[in-house]
């Protein structure tokens, strides 16, 4: 019995017991970033068939198994309760594994070298049986399972990647333990898998998380899919889409639809204000383009031909037209058309060339829509400026009023002589009015005077009809009474 309990103390003193650890890991990890032509020097000649005839062993095989891994939770991931008590068995594993299939995994490779092991030399019988176990504690890191280490181990006997790794959340609990291990071929396998398969939202999360804490050599093509390749991506991403809304796309309202959704809840004010403002003057450009070519064409032929060409260019003013109201509409909602104020109050020519063209009885046949599309455009500009969602400049106040008046008077005198256009119109009419003369209400008195006789076309005989005019009047009125009635009062008072 003596004899018996004295050998036993001599196997468990010959036993080798390498233990992991946080020096010799992160050791490790920095060879993990060295190039492939070094690493492979890790493994010599007499293994690099290791991973072809590692299924001639059996995972677990009591017969030729020549290492002990415990799998024992870290003690930094346990309960402080869980630390203080003994009974933790529950969270260890013990798993009988080969020498020979281990060195599939640098990590382990470099274990089993002559750098890391300091193993008894003996001559006794029990010293060499002991000497042939190896013990190696494996602490299994904080959020991962022991079953994701032992489905990695069974992985390097088996070779069964396409049966194991069948899903992203197979994936992304072998990728962890086969990068601590230096597993370089499972990680491949994982990494190329969770590459070319769609992920959930929250799996998306937890795959961003991992190759940003990992940092492998591999995880270019997962990167290329979670972040942009330059800062503008988002710039240019929504420079197609609101592209793609304004130029005749066949499912033109649903797209427009969708656009304007992405646009409200997925840019920040400076992107929305780049890309909007490039569309508005794309969009601008060509319609004062084609009004121009109308208004003053600038080609010889026959007359057919001529008015061909201009029926082409007053239809392409329209289509442009309502693509400009959808961006000055999505600009207004989304609080950035300052500058589209800005723009519109200095297109004086644009002014000229459509009073010109809306003098001609032609385009009402042709293009009797446009009219209307360039006042919504500018009288949701102008609403914009006079109830201060937009803070203009003065000098911008008064172009704006001053260019765009004239439009609006021709646009009310040729809808007169059409009653069908009249009734259709009347509200617009009516509602940019109101707005010209709260403009010019907030101007100096000479530009108000100036500007109010300009809207006698206003006028109706019963005034109870205009009291938008009425009011703008009386206001004028109101103010510059105002200096006399104070003068009065100065010159009474010294008299007194």
């Amino acid at each position: 019995m003596v004899a018996g309990t004295k050998m036993k103390e001599e196997v468990c003193q010959n036993s080798v017991l390498i233990s992991t650890t946080t020096g010799m890991h992160a050791s490790l990890k920095r060879q993990r970033l060295e190039s492939i032509d070094r690493s492979s020097n890790l493994y010599p000649e007499s293994c690099m068939d290791e991973a072809n005839d590692s299924e001639t062993f059996v995972f677990g095989d009591p017969s030729t198994t020549d290492v002990f891994l415990h799998l024992q939770r870290d003690k930094c991931s346990l309960s402080e309760e869980e630390n203080k008590s003994e009974d933790v068995t529950e969270d260890i594993a013990e798993v009988r594994v080969h020498v020979h299939v281990l060195k599939q995994c640098r990590y382990f490779d470099a274990l089993f070298s002559d750098r890391w092991q300091d193993q008894p030399r003996t001559s006794t019988q029990e010293g060499r049986r002991a000497s042939k176990f190896i013990h190696i504690n494996l602490s299994v890191a904080s959020g991962r399972s022991v079953s994701s280490y032992i489905a990695t181990l069974k992985l390097m006997y088996t070779h069964d990647f396409d049966g194991t790794i069948c899903d992203v959340e197979s994936a992304l609990s072998i990728l962890p333990v086969a990068a601590e291990l230096l597993y370089d071929h499972c990680i491949s396998v994982c990494v190329r898998f969770l590459e070319a398969v769609a992920w959930s939202r929250e799996e998306e999360r937890q795959i961003v998380h991992l190759v940003s804490y990992l940092q492998l050599e591999e995880s270019s093509a997962l990167l290329a899919r979670l972040s942009p390749v330059k800062e503008t991506a988002v710039v240019d991403m929504f420079n197609g889409l609101v592209y793609a809304a304004t130029h005749n796309h066949q499912n033109g309202a649903s797209v427009k639809a969708f656009v304007a959704q992405f646009l409200s809840g997925h840019a920040s004010r400076d992107t929305l204000r780049q890309v909007l403002d490039k569309a508005f003057a794309l969009s601008l450009k060509t319609v004062k383009d084609s009004v121009e070519e109308y208004a003053s064409p600038n080609v010889r032929g026959r007359h057919d031909e001529i008015e061909a060409l201009q029926r082409q260019n007053l239809h392409t003013a329209v289509v442009k037209g309502k693509h400009l109201f959808w961006i000055v509409e999505r600009m207004i909602e989304l609080k950035v058309a300052e500058t589209a104020v800005v723009e519109w109050s200095e297109q004086g020519a644009f002014a000229a060339n459509l009073k010109r063209a809306f003098s001609d009885d032609t385009w009402k046949n042709i293009a009797p829509g446009l009219s209307s599309l360039v006042l919504r455009c500018t009288c949701r500009l102008a609403s914009a400026v006079a109830c201060g969602s937009i803070i203009a400049s003065q000098q911008v106040r008064l172009k704006l009023v001053k260019d765009w008046l004239p439009v609006l008077v021709v646009s009310r005198n040729v809808s007169r002589d059409n009653q069908l256009s009249a009734v259709q119109n009347k509200q617009l009419h009516q509602e940019l009015e109101d707005v010209f003369l709260k403009i010019i209400l907030t101007l100096p008195m000479s530009e108000s005077q100036k500007l109010l006789q300009q809207c006698l076309s206003f006028a109706t005989q019963n005034l109870e009809d205009c009291p938008h005019l009425v009011n703008a009047f009386n206001a004028w009125f109101r103010r510059a009474n105002r200096p006399l009635a104070m003068e009065k009062g100065e010159v009474e008072s010294e008299g007194c």
